[in-house]
């Protein structure tokens, strides 16, 4: 699989501290650019606005000033100037949503997570502050609740209550600064519409296409990975958790390309992941430990259902006119997007077939897709070995036969190391030439396969019709066509050396 986009995004309880602590070079040792996009000013009346609204709800628990989010940048934008890196994400964000930001570029103490801390508010200033002027004398409660007499806020003693207060009569006892909080960003679908967002903004300065991201999907047939950060007192725990993620992921990975349908595979992760976990969860809580054990059923479940379909339906091989299409592919149209579909009635000589641009990849995917194939042959082998090997070590009996049971454990050993290796393999295949996952590479190649079909129907009807042979296309015509050209000049200037030498002799 390719590397997914990590943005989390935090709620902030003491937004001027925490601003304080991203900001501040005495507190961070790789600070390199900090971009605010107003005062701050701004951040203190915030914090004082969303603290007075807080106490007014009656609400338990913390009052949320801000929101912030971190956002992980591949190590390459280093080479990028820190200033205009920085003020480009500030202002995609605030562009896109409206609200005020302060952000800070870092690294980490290792220098090896190149990261953004942005953190933005949840209000908006109004145009024009609302202020409100006592008429009368007003009398406040300890809760900040306004009460009709003063009676209501004095004591046994007949004085006035701690923390109870009087607003007297032409001062301001209400001043409104800031809009109500916005309630898309306490939306779950906040977080993956940014994630989009910025995961496609770091994809367009990204140099290398291999190194590109991609935004992991809720709901796809793999399993993400979880991001272990520095001092984690669980990362022992969160890295064997990775561990089961990566083995479904391989196994899911040779499933699809030994035909298992989709659908099928979400079934066994929704049966044996996604349900016992949840129901885990409900009856005793949260237990790292089960999830291991329940993944490994799950991978075991998936493993028996590819055994079944490759029973059942042997791979086919691809017929001698596909593979010798496909190693000598003809007539690429390079800009057509459609298929040319003509009839008799439309014109008197139908117009020649055009291939789509998707069919067109088709030469190309089948034989990445013969590669993936071939490689998943090649470990569904290995199973077999191991399984022999494993066999033969039961057999080894006798206080004597200790060197003999090493070199076979030694063996087993190097066999699962070579079957996870070959796993591996699989999606660093299709990332070769710039898909992220198995799973988008068999998407687009059904597809190119389909669409292959249809023209080589179409130019089989075509030929019928018209008698003629299909004239090449595209880019080999294109090739020709520039080589002749090359060969016509190179013969002018040939013949205008000649003469020049001919005149001077004379």
């Amino acid at each position: 699989m390719g590397r997914n986009s990590f943005i989390q995004m935090t709620k902030l309880s003491n937004v001027k501290g925490r601003i304080t602590y991203i900001s501040s070079h005495a507190k961070q040792e790789n600070l390199y650019a900090v971009y605010e996009t107003t005062e701050r000013k701004f951040w203190r009346e915030l914090a004082k606005c969303n603290q007075e609204e807080f106490v007014k709800s009656g609400t338990e628990g913390k009052c949320i000033e801000a929101r912030e989010l971190i956002i992980a940048l591949p190590e390459s934008f280093t080479e990028y100037q820190p200033d205009r890196l920085l003020q480009l994400f500030t202002n995609h964000f605030k562009q896109n949503y409206g609200t005020e930001c302060i952000a800070a570029l870092h690294h980490n103490k290792r220098k090896t997570n190149y990261h953004i801390h942005l953190i933005f508010a949840e209000r908006k200033l109004l145009d024009e502050p609302i202020i409100k002027i006592a008429s009368r004398n007003m009398f406040y409660d300890e809760h900040g609740k306004h009460v009709r007499t003063k009676k209501e806020i004095l004591g046994e003693d007949g004085g006035i209550r701690e923390r109870c207060s009087i607003v007297k009569k032409g001062e301001v006892y209400e001043k409104k600064l800031f809009t109500a909080k916005d309630e898309r960003f306490k939306c779950n679908s906040f977080l993956d519409e940014v994630k989009h967002s910025y995961t496609d903004l770091i994809n367009i300065y990204v140099q290398d296409e291999k190194q590109k991201l991609q935004v992991f999907e809720r709901g796809r047939v793999y399993l993400a990975t979880k991001k272990i950060g520095k001092n984690n007192p669980k990362a022992q725990e969160i890295e064997a958790d990775n561990q089961k993620r990566r083995e479904w992921n391989r196994a899911v990975d040779m499933a699809l390309i030994s035909g298992v349908p989709e659908p099928k595979i979400m079934e066994v992760k929704r049966k044996e992941i996604t349900e016992p976990i949840m129901e885990s969860i409900a009856r005793r809580g949260n237990r790292p430990r089960l999830f291991f054990r329940v993944v490994t059923v799950a991978v075991e479940a998936l493993e028996f259902l590819i055994a079944s379909v490759l029973f059942k339906k042997p791979r086919e091989v691809p017929k001698q006119t596909e593979q010798t299409e496909a190693e000598h592919p003809e007539h690429v149209a390079e800009n057509s997007m459609e298929a040319v579909k003509t009839t008799k009635e439309e014109k008197a000589e139908p117009e020649q077939p055009k291939m789509t641009r998707l069919a067109s990849k088709y030469p190309k995917l089948f034989k990445v897709n013969q590669e993936l194939e071939d490689q998943n042959d090649a470990i569904q082998q290995k199973p077999k070995q191991l399984s022999a090997k494993k066999k033969e070590l039961s057999e080894v009996t006798g206080w004597f036969k200790g060197r003999k049971k090493k070199e076979l454990q030694k063996e087993i050993d190097e066999l699962k190391s070579q079957i996870r290796d070959m796993k591996d393999y699989l999606p660093r295949i299709v990332q070769k030439i710039g898909y992220r996952s198995v799973q988008d590479f068999l998407k687009d190649f059904k597809a190119s396969q389909t669409e292959y079909s249809e023209y080589r129907t179409a130019i089989a009807k075509w030929k019928k019709e018209t008698g003629k042979e299909p004239v090449a296309h595209g880019i080999r015509a294109k090739l020709a066509e520039k080589k002749q050209e090359i060969q016509n000049e190179q013969k002018n200037k040939q013949h205008t050396r000649s003469q020049n030498k001919d005149r001077g002799a004379r």
